[in-house]
């Protein structure tokens, strides 16, 4: 059966990637406190030490490397959490060599870590707020030791170690499109977790405080990049059975793109396998307003009519045997005759709901 043009990744002509290594993965556990960590303190400065949760691969960053990472920071004594970016769904972009000074214990820990690792690092004071803390946000008390649970999603080798505020608008956009072929290229392998990093790490150069920024023909560009991204993501997710995810990035599409059939189509079978029929057919028929020759269409609403006329054959069936059931026990009379047409009501209830629902999906 050929492929529907739906249910194919969004591609682009291919450009040469960048070197970079990815991880797949999700946090350790629900972050409210640090993990718990069994490994061995490795000293990496005097006032840094890390424990290794899981091993990465590959090799480490360099100086000037523009490294994507997740973390969770606590304040080491209270275990109070001050910031999760597992929760903003957007990995941080680290510059190796020209991080800000909150930061310097963060990095140290990250220029010993290999793509895919992650690790608990305990950093002192010194290389974190200082002595007299942060009252903004993040907030961090005066002279608090500090706790990151990190994992580095992957990074890139450059020479300039050029952050992405001080990228052109076509270096950037640039940057986030080779993202995303590695990320089809992955898919293709069938490299699900590894080409969602991809995914995502092209979505973070494409943020939306820089959206905000662009009109006309670089907001264009910027799109044809960002939502492709967010498509392929939902792709992803759906093989992986994620689907609240899933219909999230169909949304963030569908609030730029209110007429994308792709969109629509994804999120229509996200909403499908959660058991949502009804929203999920309202998706399909959309998407076949702007694509009515797809058979990808065709296919998901048939399928909703067959489920549908095998629910009813059910409760059919089973409203059959239950009035047959009362007059075998001795049901008769008038009562008899009630049940009996009760019964005709509702087969003819539902013949007009499922005959309804047959002739649209049509």
């Amino acid at each position: 059966m050929d492929e529907s043009p739906l249910e194919t990744l969004d591609q682009e002509n291919e450009i040469v990637t960048e070197g970079s290594a990815v991880v797949h993965g999700e946090p350790s556990q629900d972050g409210s406190v640090p993990p718990k960590v069994d490994s061995e303190a490795e000293v990496l400065d005097d006032k840094v030490s890390k424990q290794i949760i899981k091993e990465g691969h590959g090799s480490k960053p360099s100086k000037y490397s523009t490294c994507f990472l997740h973390y969770r920071a606590w304040t080491k004594h209270t275990q109070h959490k001050f910031e999760d970016t597992w929760q903003e769904q957007q990995p941080i972009e680290l510059v190796l060599g020209k991080e800000k000074k909150e930061m310097a214990g963060l990095a140290i820990g990250v220029s010993s870590m290999k793509s895919g690792e992650r690790a608990l690092l305990h950093i002192g004071w010194e290389l974190g707020y200082g002595k007299d803390g942060n009252f903004s946000f993040p907030n961090v008390p005066p002279m608090a030791d500090l706790l990151y649970e990190v994992e580095v999603i992957g990074f890139d080798e450059t020479k300039e170690g050029k952050a992405r505020s001080d990228m052109t608008v076509e270096e950037r956009i640039g940057a986030a499109d080779r993202r995303k072929m590695d990320g089809n290229n992955l898919f293709k392998e069938d490299k699900l977790e590894e080409a969602m990093q991809q995914y995502e790490m092209a979505i973070a150069y494409m943020g939306d405080d820089f959206m905000f920024q662009l009109y006309g023909k670089y907001q264009d560009m910027a799109l044809a990049v960002k939502n492709p991204c967010h498509l392929n993501m939902a792709a992803c997710l759906i093989k992986l059975k994620r689907y609240d995810e899933a219909i999230g990035h169909c949304n963030i599409v569908l609030t730029e793109e209110e007429k994308n059939p792709k969109a629509l189509f994804r999120r229509g079978k996200a909403k499908a396998e959660l058991g949502q029929m009804d929203s999920a057919r309202e998706d399909f028929r959309k998407a076949q307003k702007y694509a009515p020759d797809d058979n990808a269409i065709r296919r998901e609403l048939r399928g909703i009519a067959e489920q549908e006329k095998a629910v009813y054959q059910k409760q059919k069936e089973m409203y059959k045997g239950m009035f047959v059931g009362r007059e075998e026990s001795g049901a008769k009379g008038k009562s008899g005759n009630w049940l009996i047409m009760l019964w005709q009501w509702l087969v003819s209830l539902f013949s007009r709901i499922f005959g309804r629902h047959r002739v649209k999906a049509d």
